[in-house]
């Protein structure tokens, strides 16, 4: 399962660090979803910037919805994102900045689905629960 950065900066990634067959969970397509409606001008940003980065967002949430059927969050994922978040706080990390991460976590775990991921830090604590495949953050070009 890709995590949400991952298919993000896909068209960077190494593909020999990419799984051959690959999935996403519905929580990627939401924050993919919700992307292109955080996009907020400010003094340094102009409208074209601003119009541009709405744009590059929301392809990416194109790609995505044409390329996966997303895996669900269903009754099992919710189930283990209780043992998700236990493990995180056992870990004495803090579950509220990363529920998206969690529910991800929790959505590769039922679907018994390696994580792959440029930020392995966001699943600290899930060692014992969760396999999590650290790909290479890409050095993005300047217009990216």
């Amino acid at each position: 399962m890709l995590d949400t950065n991952v298919v993000i900066l896909r068209q960077w990634v190494d593909p020999d660090e990419l799984p051959e067959e690959m999935a996403i969970s519905a929580i990627t397509l939401a924050e993919l979803s919700a992307g292109p409606h955080q996009v907020r001008s400010s003094r340094e940003q102009d409208a074209y910037d601003e119009h541009a980065e709405r744009a590059r967002r929301l392809e990416i949430l194109q790609r995505a919805e044409n390329e996966f059927d997303p895996v669900p969050f269903d009754a099992e994922a919710a189930r283990i994102f209780g043992r998700v978040t236990a493990a995180v706080l056992a870990s004495r990390h803090s579950p509220r900045r990363r529920i998206a991460d969690l529910l991800i976590a929790a959505t590769a775990v039922a679907a018994e689905l390696p994580l792959f991921t440029t930020n392995p830090d966001d699943f600290l604590g899930l060692e014992a629960t969760l396999e999590v495949v650290t790909i290479t953050r890409p050095l993005l070009p300047r217009t990216a």
